[in-house]
């Protein structure tokens, strides 16, 4: 589905990314997890075209990134970014319907509001939908901006640090959601997270990024050992078993 192919990025002199490759099947929940720096942000922007790719391949169901006309990869594809900024006095249901502009190019169609109603109620928002953005609550505006996303109704969701600035019950909700997507819909969502926990619980697999580079990649139980997590982050971790599934409970 998502084909990187020894992608390398220099911004102001600095390396970003070093011949990166990678390959993100289609469905499923991918995390892509490492410290500040490490090139999460920048391999994600790349992939969604929100910067020219400088060398390498990147291709996406099949269609090169760097080659294909805007409207027709935003078909395919879907990204929201750190911290998007909407525009004021903008209702939710106005919000998450821009998702629908590759499509109608503003002029919804009856479809378009069906898959509008449907992202709403995706992510809890149908008594919300007349609200205006800026008079929600955190959680309920990022909730808004990933409803967005999905109304857009693309194979492939890229996710840059959704839970930013969510606390632990409204991170958790919407992983919850975003991985009843994956598993209802099809959908293959690619998401920059900083929580390990977050990783651990709700994706399939995890790629960890250093310096660049991927350190690590495979399953939650595969890469979240003590030995692996040292190598990524720089820090000795306490990681146990609970339900089946790792968690990382402390630095040691």
């Amino acid at each position: 589905m998502i084909q990187i192919e020894n992608v390398s990025l220099v911004r102001g002199g600095a390396k970003i990314l070093s011949d990166v490759s990678l390959h993100i099947p289609e469905k499923g929940l991918v995390a892509m997890v490492g410290p500040n720096g490490a090139g999460k942000s920048s391999l994600l922007s790349l992939i969604g075209r929100l910067q020219p790719l400088q060398s390498g391949r990147i291709s996406v169901a099949g269609l090169p990134v760097d080659a294909t006309p805007s409207r027709e990869l935003a078909k395919i594809l879907a990204i929201l970014r750190q911290d998007p900024a909407p525009a004021s006095r903008l209702k939710v249901r106005e919000l998450v319907g821009f998702g629908r502009f590759p499509h109608s190019r503003g002029r919804l169609t009856a479809e378009d509001r069906a898959v509008v109603d449907a992202a709403l109620a995706d992510f809890a928002l149908t008594a919300l939908a007349d609200r205006f953005v800026e008079t929600l609550s955190g959680g309920q505006r990022q909730r808004a901006l990933v409803a967005m996303a999905l109304a857009q109704d693309t194979p492939v969701l890229l996710l840059d640090e959704p839970l930013n600035n969510l606390d632990m019950p409204n991170a958790r909700d919407l992983m919850r959601r975003l991985r009843r997507v994956v598993d209802e819909r099809g959908r293959t969502v690619l998401a920059v997270l900083h929580d390990l926990n977050h990783a651990a619980a709700y994706a399939d697999r995890i790629v960890a990024m250093k310096d660049g580079g991927v350190a690590a990649d495979g399953s939650p139980r595969d890469l979240l050992t003590p030995d692996m997590l040292e190598s990524v982050f720089g820090h000795r971790m306490r990681v146990a078993e609970i339900d089946g599934a790792p968690v990382v409970l402390h630095h040691l």
